[in-house]
């Protein structure tokens, strides 16, 4: 039987992007399938009183110049070449994962998922403004006022706070995060020990 693997994700975090780039290779070899589940990672980050690494990495000398040479090292070794790093990180996600919510209910979730991850992270858009959230939505042949209608949606809204609640009662602290059954894995890096556990 395929065995399924969460993928708690938030659009805002550049490994989050970078485990969905490295994913088809990894359902290829195990054979195993990715849920991709939106959360909202600010919500994980208040549940659980961590910060972004804009903010915890700030003062601290040589870690944030040995996250670039992983971050190098992690594009070599999947041979990504058109990630960009966003100049308006971090950026509010909250009209993209209400929209990953109600698209997750659609035959265009993974069109939506695979829209976003470019803008902001390939495009570096500022997807936290609506104007640039519609352009992008149109640009991809995505429906624009069906996504736009559901970010205000009460159901939706709700949707995405019981997703990140149940991600924080899961044991997630950030994102990427990934789940096999009750196993916890936190950060792309332990991508390799998720593979191993299905493949074993």
């Amino acid at each position: 039987m395929t065995q399924q693997i969460d993928f708690l994700f938030d659009f805002g975090s550049p490994n989050a992007y970078l485990s969905h780039r490295a994913i088809p290779q990894i359902e290829a070899r195990s054979k195993a399938t990715f849920n991709y589940v939106p959360v909202l990672l600010g919500g994980i980050f208040k549940a659980t009183n961590n910060v972004s690494p804009a903010i915890s990495l700030q003062g601290i000398k040589n870690k944030p110049e040995y996250s670039q040479i992983e971050t190098r090292r992690w594009l070599d070794r999947y041979g990504l070449k058109a990630y960009t790093p966003n100049p308006h990180f971090p950026v509010n996600t909250l009209m993209m994962m209400r929209g990953a919510v109600y698209a997750k209910q659609q035959p265009f979730f993974a069109d939506y998922v695979e829209a976003m991850y470019q803008c902001m992270w390939e495009k570096a858009l500022k997807m936290d403004e609506l104007d640039v959230l519609t352009n992008s939505l149109k640009e991809y042949g995505l429906p624009v006022e069906d996504i736009l209608n559901a970010i205000s949606d009460s159901d939706i809204k709700q949707g995405l706070i019981s997703n990140t609640e149940k991600a924080v009662n899961q044991g997630a602290f950030g994102s990427p995060t990934f789940l096999v059954g009750d196993e916890l894995f936190f950060g792309k890096d332990t991508l390799w020990q998720v593979e191993e556990l299905v493949t074993a």
